[in-house]
C-alpha cells in the first residue's frame, strides 16, 4: 500500500515576537510539489515562493489600513550537473542533496523582520494575515503562458487571518500550531 500526499502548502505554526529592533515572524509550513512542478525544476526552471505577512489596523474607521508587513521571496532551483537543490534566500544561499531537504528548509522561516509604516501599539487590536504561494509572475514568459488556466501550476496556502494584540519582549505570540 502506498501513501500519496497531496501537493500544496500547509502552514503548521506561526509566531510573532517582540525584539529590541521591532517585531519578527517565524513560521513552519509543509510544502509538497506535484509532478508538473518537480519536472519543471528538473528542466532548470526556478520556482519562486513568496511568504507575505501583513498587519492591519482593526479599527473600523481605518478601513483595514496595512500598518506593517513582511514579504520574503525564495528561489528553488535544481542543478542537474551536481544533483543539488539550491535555495536562494535574500540573505544567503544553501544547497541540499534532496528535494525533501530543500522543501523542509523552504518551509522554515525564522526571525523575519516586520516592517512597520508607523509606530505599532502593543495594546491596539490588529488583524494579521499570512499566505505562502508559488509566484508564477517570476517564471520565464513561455512558462507563464503555459500556466494560464492550469491548476497544475497553482500552489498556495490558504490565507490565514486572525485578530491579535502585539506580544511583549520575551513572550512570543503563538498564533497557530504547536
Amino acid at each position: 500500500m502506498s501513501v500519496v500526499q497531496a501537493e500544496g502548502i500547509r502552514i503548521k505554526s506561526v509566531s510573532l515576537a517582540a525584539t529590541e529592533q521591532g517585531y519578527t515572524i517565524s513560521m513552519d509550513s509543509e510544502i509538497t510539489l506535484n509532478e508538473t512542478l518537480e519536472q519543471a525544476l528538473e528542466k532548470g526552471i526556478v520556482l519562486y515562493f513568496v511568504t507575505k505577512f501583513g498587519l492591519l489596523d482593526a479599527r473600523w474607521y481605518k478601513l483595514n489600513e496595512e500598518v506593517a508587513r513582511s514579504k520574503f521571496v525564495v528561489g528553488l532551483r535544481y542543478y542537474a550537473l551536481t544533483r543539488q537543490y539550491h535555495l536562494n534566500h535574500p540573505v544567503f544561499s544553501q544547497s541540499y542533496s534532496s528535494l525533501n531537504e530543500a522543501l523542509q528548509a523552504l518551509g522554515r522561516i525564522r526571525d523575519l523582520p516586520l516592517t512597520a509604516k508607523a509606530g505599532l501599539k502593543p495594546d491596539a487590536d490588529y488583524v494579521a494575515s499570512l499566505r505562502v504561494w508559488l509566484d508564477l509572475t517570476r517564471m520565464p514568459k513561455p512558462f507563464q503562458v503555459e500556466t494560464l488556466g492550469s491548476s497544475q501550476w497553482n500552489l498556495s496556502s490558504d490565507k490565514l487571518e486572525w485578530h491579535l494584540k502585539l506580544p511583549v519582549p520575551g513572550e512570543p505570540a503563538q498564533i497557530k500550531g504547536h
